[in-house]
């Protein structure tokens, strides 16, 4: 779901929004909630944030209509990796840790990155924060 085209709400409510989706057309939620960033510049020369977010399902669901879309798999190849166990507030430093490892040691970066939130609770986060590489072809 890209959330750049919905002025609703907050995000848990978008997500339930997709849960709901899932199971009245059949199937079920599996895995993770995955989150999908990437900044961009418009034609004003001004940063837009694009940002997306995953749910895993047991079934393909054809035919989905907008604001969904569905793909048989997603993979994500030559990625910088972090494991973040702390508080939701903080994950900002994760990324930023992986940011300043590139620079040292002269990894060129897409500019995405994909964040699967492995657990959630009130006080502590676990979460897996891939950033792809760009690779000269």
């Amino acid at each position: 779901m890209d959330l750049s085209k919905i002025n609703t709400g907050t995000f848990d409510n978008e997500i339930n929004k997709m849960n709901v989706f899932i199971s009245t057309h059949g199937a079920k939620q599996i895995g993770p909630l995955i989150q999908y960033s990437n900044v961009e510049m418009n034609q004003n020369g001004e940063a837009d944030i694009n940002l997306q977010f995953m749910l895993q399902s047991d079934n393909f669901i054809n035919n989905v209509q907008s604001p969904y879309r569905m793909d048989l798999m997603l993979r994500v190849k030559n990625c910088l990796f972090a494991r973040y166990t702390g508080k939701e507030n903080t994950i900002k430093f994760a990324y930023d840790k992986l940011g300043v490892y590139a620079f040292e040691n002269e990894i060129e970066l897409e500019g995405a990155s994909y964040t699967v939130f492995v657990n959630r609770d009130d006080e502590v986060i676990s979460a897996d924060i891939f950033m792809p590489i760009k690779i000269e072809e």
